[in-house]
């Protein structure tokens, strides 16, 4: 009797074990999927940072944002939160990126506290000519979002700005420039 019962632990120990080898399989490849998409949004900051950071003062103006006079540099922290077609899974298939993104101009005797920044929700074209939208602000910015962010990202655009490390290296960068 005992060893029947042995059998049958054993027997259901082994049946547990095959039967979380698929649950383990999706949670693995679920845990590669989200990581994958992290470096995909990492790569887009990066990329969407250095296209806004290379624009010139005048071409942010263009944009709507106004840095003064005496504007210098333009340096930026952007946090993706979607992109275009939703399901690319590398950089050269993404045509487009939708961000949040924040700004700031450097100036003379400027620091980054007292400086003049610009932010809010964007969205940029990839390629070899980038083209960046943004909403124009006034009255009517929220409808003015919605136009150039599309309606499965309207919650991620009207939020935070999500990223801290971005910001924080922007921050740096600032330093660096203003310190020459």
């Amino acid at each position: 009797m005992r060893m029947l019962e042995e059998i049958r632990t054993r027997r259901a120990a082994a049946i547990a074990v095959v039967a979380l080898i698929p649950v383990a399989g999706v949670a693995l490849f679920a845990g590669l999927h989200q990581a994958g998409r992290s470096e995909l949004r990492a790569q887009l900051g990066a990329q969407v940072t250095d296209i806004l950071e290379k624009s010139t003062p005048a071409e942010h103006h263009e944009h709507g944002h106004e840095f003064g006079e005496q504007a210098g540099r333009v340096v930026c922290a952007v946090d993706p939160f979607g992109y275009d077609p939703a399901d690319a899974t590398t950089m050269a298939q993404v045509k487009w990126v939708y961000a949040r993104h924040m700004c700031a101009i450097t100036g003379p005797g400027t620091g980054w506290a007292m400086s003049v920044r610009a932010s809010g929700p964007i969205a940029v074209r990839l390629g070899d000519s980038p083209l960046v939208r943004v909403p124009t602000p006034g009255a009517g910015y929220p409808e003015r979002i919605r136009q150039v962010i599309p309606a499965r990202y309207h919650d991620e655009a009207f939020g935070e700005f999500a990223d801290d490390d971005a910001i924080e290296a922007a921050r740096r960068r600032f330093a660096l420039v203003t310190a020459r």
